[in-house]
């Protein structure tokens, strides 16, 4: 919480996986932190407090060395706004420190000065999910959007070995997909509960398709690999240690000419996906993103995605719902 210029302001981070307490009552910045390491998995119990010019932070009932007050301020004059887990992205933090983006955690129960607040009703959200019981590796896509990697555009040219790990209960779903206004594409999706991998290096789309002996075995909640490798005209798809192939009859055509983002569990309505047949988008789970070219691995984390929605970062239900 801050005053509008950002004179006063009350702050609570984690930084370095242990919590630091930062206020300013205008007349100074005065910073308490705690001992304790909190990037452990399990629930904590944190109280901050400022109270007759001495602030401590309490985890799990263990009391922070108190700091006395800077300056000779007695009031934090803050606007009524009061931010839970992030900041809005048009937010400009001018004093608060580095750490101003979302927290990838469960928060409970919050109480202010004795009042608890109601989180189920907040004035407004952005991309908030409900916590699990159990959680696991990995990034939840909700079903509804998509996560875009690599703004200036990708170049997959004529070798690429993209690898990833996957979880869901849908038989649908886009898993990548980068393309071009032409033709030239790739494309991974889930389709009635096979794996498709399509490439068309511009003389025309070659499939590569891993049918399981059931149409849900790949849709059963459990992780499964998925490897999908393009060597100029032949391509090779390799599910949970299967591998089947195609390839193109125009050897000479061995280039995929992209220089375009690459989308992840699906893309915006505007853009056109030349090697995908779906436009629905994946729900569940994906994990381990990397797209190889020897001797170069690209491993991709889906928090520095410069587009996101519906994708919840470090948000793995233990058990899909």
């Amino acid at each position: 919480m801050a005053h509008q210029s950002q004179a006063d302001y009350a702050v609570l981070q984690l930084h370095g996986g242990r919590l630091h307490f930062m206020f300013d009552l205008g007349k100074g910045r005065t910073k308490v932190s705690h001992p304790a390491l909190l990037s452990d998995g399990k629930w904590h119990t944190v109280k901050t407090d400022y109270v007759k010019r001495k602030g401590f932070i309490t985890v799990d009932g263990q009391e922070s060395p108190m700091v006395t007050v800077v300056g000779d301020g007695t009031t934090l004059d803050v606007e009524g706004l009061f931010y839970l887990g992030g900041l809005p992205s048009q937010y400009r933090a001018r004093k608060i420190g580095n750490i101003t983006h979302s927290i990838p955690a469960c928060i409970g129960d919050v109480t202010v000065n004795s009042k608890q607040l109601d989180k189920d009703s907040p004035v407004s959200t952005f991309t908030v999910n409900r916590c699990y019981a159990a959680a696991q590796e990995g990034t939840f896509f909700d079903g509804s959007g998509y996560a875009a990697l690599v703004k200036e555009g990708y170049k997959v040219q004529t070798d690429v070995n993209i690898t990833l790990e996957f979880r869901t209960s849908s038989q649908n779903g886009v898993l990548l997909g980068i393309s071009t206004a032409k033709v030239d594409a790739i494309g991974l999706e889930l389709v009635d509960g096979k794996v498709l991998f399509h490439v068309n290096n511009g003389a025309g789309r070659i499939t590569a398709t891993y049918e399981p002996k059931t149409a849900t075995a790949l849709c059963d909640g459990k992780w499964h690999t998925l490897q999908a490798n393009k060597s100029k005209h032949r391509i090779t798809l390799i599910v949970d240690g299967n591998a089947v192939g195609a390839e193109s009859p125009h050897t000479r055509s061995t280039s995929v000419d992209t220089n375009n983002p690459i989308y992840v569990g699906g893309y915006p309505a505007g853009v056109k996906q030349k090697c995908l047949s779906s436009q629905t988008s994946f729900r569940g789970c994906l994990r381990k993103l990397a797209l190889i070219k020897r001797p170069q691995v690209q491993s991709f984390d889906f928090s520095r995605a410069f587009e996101r929605h519906g994708v919840f970062l470090h948000s793995c239900p233990g058990t899909e719902s």
